[in-house]
């Protein structure tokens, strides 16, 4: 039993990261994708610095430059998934930004089932793309939106790696700080006073709880115990609990190709790290 707790801890992060991004939602008629973002980030940036009080460690000009470039990208990706969410379905949000991180692990393939992960990755999201109009055509401005995001991803974990030498507390509390700086001015200049009504700071406080601070805490926990690669394999299916909280959450169907597009994508993902060796890029949590 106790060897199940890691794979218990990641399922359970992986379901309160969807529960809470589903959450954060219903939020968007008070106070828009921006403001929602704000309080994600702005109010887990103040939770990392009381818990881990960066200001102990020392650091470099060069590591004040990367941890600036880890920031914004980490604040860039959170306001541009938010806003992705107002008009493309959670579940396949999640699957168009996984295809920042799957792209930048398979960008040095060589072997053959790499090319066959690529192919499926492309078919997952030739499924998705709005080639015609009808209920399972998507947005083009919400894809965009994610793909920027799965951008985002993959420069945080570029970015992210160049900070590997310092303390990992230290590094995500003064990124996140930096995100904040970044991403609440949009949220301020969007909602305005709504932000600072009581019942919509709790609902805020919520967001950043379950989107933000339980997921990494219970990731951290699963990452202690389960090899790195396998790690990655689980996280893999992340677009498809996010469909699942979706649907039981919000009430967002999906259709039978766009379900097929998220089995590929996360296909492509699972090849992609279960195939790599473990010194190159894999999928990390954001």
């Amino acid at each position: 039993m106790a060897r199940l707790i890691p794979y218990l801890a990641l399922f359970a992060g992986m379901l309160t990261l969807a529960g809470g991004t589903s959450f954060a939602k219903t939020l968007f008629p008070l106070i828009g994708a921006e403001g929602t973002s704000a309080y994600r980030v702005g109010i887990s940036a103040v939770l990392l610095v009381a818990v881990f009080r960066p200001w102990r460690f020392r650091l470099t000009r060069a590591d004040l430059g990367a941890v600036a470039l880890y920031g914004v990208v980490l604040g860039a990706m959170n306001l541009s998934f938010y806003m992705s969410l107002r008009t493309i379905p959670l579940g396949l949000a999640i699957a168009i930004e996984f295809m920042g991180p799957l792209t930048l692990a398979l960008i040095h393939s060589r072997r053959p089932v790499h090319f066959l992960c690529i192919g499926f990755a492309v078919l997952g999201l030739g499924l998705l793309l709005p080639l015609k109009s009808g209920a399972g055509s998507l947005d083009p401005v919400g894809m965009g939106l994610a793909a920027f995001a799965g951008l985002c991803w993959a420069l945080y974990i570029v970015f992210g790696k160049r900070l590997s030498h310092l303390h990992a507390g230290q590094s995500v509390a003064l990124g996140m700080s930096v995100a904040a700086m970044a991403v609440v001015p949009f949220g301020v200049a969007h909602a305005g006073a709504a932000l600072l009504n009581p019942a919509i700071i709790a609902a805020g406080v919520g967001v950043a709880v379950f989107s933000s601070a339980l997921p990494y805490s219970l990731e951290m926990v699963a990452l202690r115990a389960i090899p790195k690669r396998t790690f990655g394999v689980v996280l893999s299916a992340e677009p498809a609990v996010g469909a699942l909280a979706g649907l039981v959450i919000l009430h967002e169907r999906l259709t039978g190709q766009q379900w097929l597009a998220i089995a590929a994508i996360v296909a492509a993902s699972v090849g992609a790290i279960a195939t790599t060796r473990s010194d190159r890029v894999r999928i990390e949590p954001a």
